[in-house]
């Protein structure tokens, strides 16, 4: 095993033994352990957000009109180009885009991708409606290599 890999190891070992802790473990500062009811609710509100996410970057006219949001004008939905949000590459912001020509977050990416090729209008970036579209996309993408900075 190279130094690298060695590193990957520990630092995952170490990720795990830090969820075991915050899900177990005692509290930190006066907290209370997170039980695991509380995980239950915080994994059905993450999902209730995928899944409008979902709706949305395949072009559900309902939940755009639920959310208030025109995300195209050319019938394109995103899923036309990035099906089950392939190519979106979540784990890579922020960085430069090129496409955009500044250093981005994910969620400027959507906008540039609502405006741009779908000729839609950009939505609020601390929306319903953006935080259901990163959701997506990073549930999408879960497992993904975290490479901040690289695409």
């Amino acid at each position: 095993m190279n130094a690298s890999n060695a590193s990957r190891v520990l630092l995952g070992a170490g990720f795990a033994i830090g969820l075991l802790a915050v899900s177990s473990g005692p509290a930190g500062a006066g907290q209370s352990p997170i039980t695991q009811q509380q995980l239950k609710q915080y994994d059905d509100a993450f999902m209730a957000e995928v899944r409008k996410g979902d709706l949305l970057f395949h072009g559900d006219a309902a939940m755009a009109k639920q959310m208030g949001v025109n995300l195209s004008n050319t019938g394109m939905a995103c899923a036309m180009c990035h099906p089950m949000a392939a190519d979106t590459h979540p784990g890579s912001f922020p960085k430069f885009q090129t496409t955009v020509g500044k250093f981005s977050a994910l969620r400027d990416m959507i906008n540039w991708c609502i405006e741009k090729p779908s000729q839609g209008e950009q939505i609020d970036t601390d929306s319903g409606a953006m935080k259901a579209l990163e959701a997506y996309i990073y549930w999408s993408n879960s497992g993904s290599v975290l490479d901040t900075g690289k695409h």
